[in-house]
């Protein structure tokens, strides 16, 4: 039987981008998910829905192990005060569950940024759409296919300090 589609795969896709489509069991965390798809887990992007007015969202792409970073992000934008909708809201606009969350096949098609970050790697890894499903593609790829605004908005995450 074959493997269930999503609206990701199909819209990756329809736009010719090259890509593969990379399946593992559901992962507990960024770490074990990157360990499934043998990549690095900064090689992992997460998709971020930001909100900044009503009706307007867009898509952050941030390097797991990374943290988004408000004060950038706004400096970028030109924006003062945005949100993050909650699990329920970015599912009624993308279409997605929390966690598969990605700009690809997503019912509103918003600008995207992505972090700098990602530029020198030779392969990043995006949802796919469902629980363990990814897409691997080159970043420069990514950038094209989705238009996107590529900008330092993010930070090493903080070690964790055990007192």
């Amino acid at each position: 039987m074959a493997d269930p589609t999503t609206p990701a795969i199909e819209a990756i896709a329809a736009a010719g981008v090259p890509h593969r489509v990379v399946r593992t069991e559901r992962a507990s965390s960024a770490e074990e998910s990157a360990r499934f798809q043998g990549i690095e887990t900064h090689q992992l992007l997460r998709t971020i829905v930001v909100r900044r007015g009503e009706g307007d969202y867009l898509f952050v792409l941030v390097p797991a192990g990374r943290r988004f970073d408000w004060p950038k992000l706004r400096e970028l934008l030109g924006v003062r005060r945005m949100t993050l909708p909650d699990a329920d809201e970015a599912k009624a606009m993308t279409g997605y569950e929390r966690y598969t969350i990605t700009p690809f096949g997503s019912t509103r098609a918003w600008p995207v940024v992505a972090d700098a970050a990602i530029v020198g790697e030779p392969v990043v890894s995006v949802g796919g759409g469902g629980f363990g499903i990814n897409l691997h593609l080159a970043p420069a790829d990514l950038i094209a296919a989705l238009g996107a605004r590529v900008a330092d908005v993010s930070q090493p995450e903080e070690p964790h300090h055990h007192d």
